[in-house]
């Protein structure tokens, strides 16, 4: 059987999760819009019980939570929704990056459609993002800053904290697509300037299908969002349907094992990356962004190597992938690894192996003899 070394595309589900979910499936199953009777009034509160865990993850309250069905349509709602505002503000310039997810960078091009003007700022060769690129192309005009936390291909964390305080003073919305870093990296998501994050369960030992858009108050007002979709009135009106109280407190349950375990969790993560650099020090290996990356990850290239070649020469071992899931069904060069200006040859050889505490034993050393065959 072999290992599961895919974690950036989707998490195992933490056995406590797991627990809850069932609890919330099978016996306290209301509707939590149900408030005629008891039934309904358990289902609202394990509702709001998760909002307010969800919160504490950034330290913020729970009303500014806003559950959705994952970060892709958070993205969607914290960029699209604020499409109104800027046409009423005559603000319609956004800086972005290159590395962005496609749940960032798509509902950015539908703008662009619509006459907006749009700034992508380019990574380094190490797929960081510069806050002093952020601060020259800055104007009266920019309404939103839209830079992610941790890149999902790389792991390559970003300087939030930087760009923060290069907008300090800015009217634009400063909003952070948090989805591989969520309850991994806490500091950052804690600062104050961030205006909107976008986060799943998936990425963090929960649930597929459930994610937030967390919108926090600047001088006691929300960003300005308007819904995309209409019916129902649920989620202060931004995002109507019946909630999903099972995903949703399995949600809750991962945030709050996140506060609590994340250092931990980092920790064990890193030991395998160590054992992992070890293992693969020998072959003429290149490595995408290690220097400032997420514990949990790996993206590399090895000289003579092509990467669908070593996923179907490790099946049995290692299940890993060269790129986003998100983009998979039909494979395309990775522009995230473009914009970073790898060659050709690396960009069709990059693996990304991406791990978790709860990983069992990894085969490192068989992982490497299989590489280094296929060179």
């Amino acid at each position: 059987m072999s290992v599961y070394l895919d974690c950036n595309a989707t998490t195992p589900l933490e056995p406590q999760v797991i627990d809850i979910m069932r609890q919330y499936t099978e016996y306290d199953f209301a509707n939590a819009g149900s408030r005629t009777h008891e039934f309904g009034n358990i289902a609202k509160s394990a509702v709001e019980k998760a909002r307010e865990q969800v919160g504490m993850v950034v330290d913020t309250d729970k009303s500014d939570v806003i559950f959705t069905s994952g970060a892709t349509e958070a993205n969607n709602l914290a960029i699209l929704g604020l499409e109104m505002y800027a046409n009423s503000e005559d603000r319609r310039h956004i800086i972005t990056s290159a590395i962005e997810h496609k749940a960032v960078l798509e509902p950015i091009e539908v703008l662009a459609s619509r006459g907006f003007e749009i700034t992508l700022l380019q990574p380094n060769e190490s797929g960081v993002i510069s806050p002093y690129d952020l601060a020259k192309t800055l104007t009266d005009k920019t309404v939103l800053v839209s830079l992610m936390q941790a890149n999902n291909e790389t792991g390559v964390i970003q300087p939030l904290e930087e760009y923060a305080s290069v907008l300090e003073g800015h009217e634009a919305y400063f909003h952070v697509d948090a989805a591989q870093g969520y309850g991994k990296e806490i500091t950052a998501l804690l600062n104050r300037r961030i205006d909107l994050i976008s986060c799943c369960a998936h990425k963090l030992y929960g649930p597929k299908g459930i994610g937030a858009l967390i919108t926090r108050r600047r001088k006691y007002k929300r960003p300005p969002i308007e819904p995309l979709m209409y019916g129902g009135g649920q989620e202060r009106g931004l995002r109507p349907g019946t909630l999903p109280v099972h995903q949703i407190a399995g949600f809750g349950k991962a945030a709050e094992l996140a506060i609590q375990n994340h250092t931990e969790r980092k920790d064990a993560c890193l030991k395998i990356k160590q054992k992992a650099l070890l293992a693969l020090g020998s072959l003429p290996i290149k490595y995408h962004g290690t220097s400032n990356a997420l514990a949990s990850t790996l993206n590399f290239s090895i000289d003579g190597v092509n990467s669908e070649a070593a996923i179907i020469a490790l099946k049995g071992i290692a299940a890993v992938s060269n790129g986003s899931a998100c983009t998979s069904s039909s494979y395309t060069p990775s522009h995230v690894l473009q914009a970073m200006r790898l060659s050709d040859s690396e960009i069709e050889g990059a693996l990304r192996l991406s791990w978790c505490h709860m990983t069992d034993f990894i085969p490192w050393d068989d992982i490497a003899r299989v590489l280094d065959s296929l060179r």
